[in-house]
């Protein structure tokens, strides 16, 4: 790919500090090789080849991170598709699906169930357009919890790859597990609660037992896993999950003060999933699964906003495939909405999240060394940050170096 600067820009960095205006960013071999004020980079002679993009009227910022998502599942997906419907038209209907979160502005993403390693390796070989993958490729469940997709006759309702894996105890946890990572998985994901979607749980029970829990995030620490996270609504599980050390809590909606601080303690991080909770529910649902919905959500967004109050620290995630992909950043503006600052939502969408996912050595930031994964926009993520959820946000769409999108004028020399 050929050297690209990028001209006269206004800059969020990811770093805490002020936006910076007129700045260049010069990228080379995938990486960004310097950030300095406008018309000051002395450009060597064997960047003959440079390409210049004027973001005059951009802002740049690092490429976003979603850090919940489902690749290959789509809203409103009836169980009997599960049955019957074959894998490789789940893994075709994924490849528009991550081009759209790609276009949205993420760069980088976390599968949580359903994307096997074909996916990540797919996409980090270039063969088909989307972010650089993460996978949990399933969740772990106990008998009858929330990801045991059998019907109650026994029947698989779902066997594809990220059908959810069944054990009862702490010795058996430890076994999928192993077999999570044999099968190269790059986080584990628990079932710590019911869900609202899963028929014979519920979202005050239906988890591992917190030994359970345990058992799970010893053997991947052992094994050098990113992380576990733990799908967990209801409260017990929610304390559980923290107490017994995993990484991140998916959802957390009935999360409670005394966990908050637990979590704030710990440095263990929320992922809300905001966009599922003001999510249209589906005429075609089951009675139940309404029932649960308002049970859950009449208390979630308090909770939510008591845990962004006192200073949980948050990363971005949707649960995109519950939620339509491509309207990932929606989520940025449903962060503001429940008490957090633009710049602290554009911080759990970029620097916070590559925290999580270990990757804050690489990207999350815009410095000196890290991989050119970034995004500009003529819209203004501070004064109007719900504005990047609009189609066709961000002018300039970088990842590692390979321009992807780009505003209409560009200048070679």
């Amino acid at each position: 790919m050929p050297p690209l600067l990028i001209a006269n820009a206004r800059v969020i960095d990811a770093l805490a500090g002020e936006p910076r205006d007129g700045q260049d960013i010069l990228i080379d071999d995938g990486t960004i090789a310097a950030i300095a004020p406008t018309g000051s980079l002395t450009i060597a002679q064997g960047l003959s080849s440079l390409e210049r993009i004027d973001a005059h009227g951009l802002t740049v910022m690092p490429g976003f991170f979603d850090c919940h998502i489902h690749a290959s599942t789509t809203p409103d997906q009836g169980a009997l598709e599960g049955i019957t419907e074959a894998e490789s038209a789940k893994t075709l209907r994924a490849v528009p699906q991550l081009r759209a979160t790609l276009m949205a502005g993420v760069t980088t993403a976390r599968d949580l169930a359903g994307a096997d390693s074909g996916f990540r390796d797919s996409l980090e070989a270039g063969v088909i357009p989307g972010p650089r993958l993460l996978i949990a490729l399933r969740i772990l469940s106990i008998t009858g919890g929330h990801g045991d997709s059998r019907a109650v006759n026994g029947l698989a309702l779902d066997s594809g790859p990220g059908a959810g894996a069944i054990a009862d105890s702490p010795q058996e946890f430890v076994r999928i597990t192993r077999e999570a990572i044999r099968e190269g998985a790059d986080w584990i994901k628990i079932a710590a609660t019911g869900g609202m979607g899963s028929p014979r749980s519920h979202p005050e029970g239906g988890g591992l037992s917190e030994s359970e829990m345990r058992a799970v995030v010893d053997e991947a620490k052992r094994h050098g896993i990113a992380g576990v996270a733990a799908h967990a609504i209801g409260t017990a599980g929610i304390a559980a999950a923290v107490r017994a050390g995993v990484r991140s809590i998916e959802h957390g909606y009935l999360v409670d003060d005394e966990t908050i601080e637990a979590m704030i303690e710990r440095g263990t991080v929320l992922v809300p999933t905001l966009s599922t909770l003001t999510r249209a529910v589906s005429p075609t649902a089951a009675p139940w699964v309404v029932a649960k919905r308002r049970r859950t959500i009449e208390r979630a967004g308090e909770r939510i906003s008591a845990a962004l109050a006192a200073g949980v620290q948050v990363a971005l995630g949707t649960d995109a495939g519950i939620v339509p992909h491509g309207d990932n950043l929606r989520e940025l503006g449903l962060l503001v909405d429940h008490g957090l600052t633009p710049m602290q939502a554009i911080l759990a969408g970029t620097a916070n999240a590559a925290r999580l996912n270990g990757l804050d050595d690489e990207v999350g930031t815009l410095e000196v060394g890290k991989r050119a994964d970034l995004v500009a926009t003529s819209l203004d993520p501070l004064g109007d940050v719900h504005s990047l959820a609009m189609p066709h946000a961000m002018s300039l769409i970088v990842q590692a170096g390979d321009v992807i999108t780009r505003p209409s004028e560009t200048v070679t020399r």
